[in-house]
């Protein structure tokens, strides 16, 4: 396959846990590691599936109750570094930090949360912050990484795991990366809305 990546590590940090128990039993057959974050870690190990904690990588605990978990150079270098480039390359080596192939993650529910009438105080604390910010950076770096951005996207890479296996042509990424900016896309639009009434 032109253009084709492996999937070895995958950052798993997901809101909604339905649909995901397929997708992880494939990655894991795969053999595809997996990293996670508070509740999404507990789901992929009561599956019994082994999962690094991204406190183990990043050295710092989950923070202001919950807003920082993700925001790290460990994690965005390992989804940003460009793996074509040297420099990129020997930066990763110098500050031990681990290549991402794969993020799957969604956002905290805000359109849900303004319609069910939450308070304004509520419906802030559903701003996602590091979910956005994986989107992006997995979008911007499609060139080698798989950016999975909702659950609506778990059959499609599934089904593109039991044809070819853990591994992506360039075309693929793209078209995930297509679908994250729209999503990131919508997703701005619904809280410049809100904010606008």
């Amino acid at each position: 396959m032109a253009d084709s990546k492996k999937i070895k590590t995958a950052l798993i940090s997901v809101f909604h846990k339905d649909g995901l128990e397929e997708l992880l039993k494939k990655l894991n057959e795969e053999g595809v590691k997996f990293l996670s974050t508070g509740g999404t870690q507990t789901f992929i190990e009561s599956l019994g599936y082994a999962c690094e904690k991204v406190e183990n990588v990043t050295t710092y605990p989950s923070i202001l109750g919950g807003r920082v978990k993700t925001l790290h150079p460990k994690v965005f270098g390992g989804i940003l570094g460009r793996r074509d480039n040297e420099g990129d390359r020997e930066q990763m080596a110098q500050y031990e930090i681990p290549e991402i192939d794969l993020v799957i993650v969604d956002l905290y529910p805000f359109e849900q949360t303004v319609a069910s009438g939450a308070s304004d105080a509520d419906i802030i604390e559903k701003i996602d912050i590091g979910g956005i910010s994986l989107i992006r950076a997995g979008a911007k770096n499609f060139n080698d990484v798989v950016i999975v951005p909702s659950k609506a996207e778990y059959s499609v890479l599934l089904d593109i795991l039991n044809k070819q296996g853990a591994e992506t042509t360039k075309e693929q990424r793209r078209m995930f990366a297509t679908r994250a900016f729209g999503v990131s896309s919508h997703y701005d639009t619904a809280i410049h809305a809100w904010f606008e009434k």
